[in-house]
């Protein structure tokens, strides 16, 4: 995982509710293990016609949207089944942030294990969002906070081991590992030996 501590990236909005993670990548791609690749297929039936063209409505076939790296989504984003690669493909894609006012524990979870800043507003914040697409926004990891346009800072809440590793660019593993020195110590001085 790469360090995340600042974002700054205009905004993309998708203000439909009850995005599930089978609408994010659909189960029909989920047959890599691997993460490359699984962006182009994000929000696949949303975004391109049987034929395979792009729906020109679509909010990321857009000119303005390309190159954003911060996803606005409606209420309840992210619901549905438990899949790591709706995650997976965000990244892929280019996202670096999710803001809703309701993300779903576990894609949140799933999110924040794998890098993606999941970030749950108020109302009135998730409202102006929605009202403003392509809003500049920077995101300061280590402060919790939101900066809109330059000016009104929203604090949001992170718990702080997600926080730790998304600053270390590092995953549950990762951290085991930054404690190896530490856990052979422990192991190496402990009072009784098998």
């Amino acid at each position: 995982m790469k360090p995340v501590n600042k974002i700054r990236s205009k905004t993309v909005v998708l203000p439909t509710r009850d995005i599930d993670t089978d609408q994010i990548i659909s189960a029909r791609f989920l047959t890599t293990t691997t993460r490359e690749g699984l962006g182009k297929n994000v929000f696949h039936d949303l975004r391109y016609n049987a034929d395979g063209s792009e729906k020109p409505d679509f909010v990321l076939n857009k000119p303005e949207s390309k190159g954003c790296r911060i996803l606005i989504g409606g209420n309840n984003f992210g619901c549905g089944s438990s899949r790591e690669h709706a995650p997976w493909a965000l990244l892929d894609y280019g996202f670096e942030a999710v803001i809703s006012t309701e993300i779903a524990d576990i894609f949140r979870n799933n999110a924040l294990k794998n890098g993606l800043l999941a970030i749950v507003v108020d109302s009135d914040t998730h409202q102006w969002l929605l009202d403003n697409p392509g809003a500049d926004v920077a995101i300061d990891v280590a402060a919790a906070t939101i900066t809109l346009l330059g000016a009104k800072i929203i604090e949001f809440a992170i718990d702080g081991f997600a926080q730790h590793c998304l600053i270390e660019g590092i995953d549950q593993l990762g951290f085991l590992r930054q404690q190896t020195s530490t856990i052979e110590s422990y192991e190496e001085n402990r009072s009784w030996k098998p």
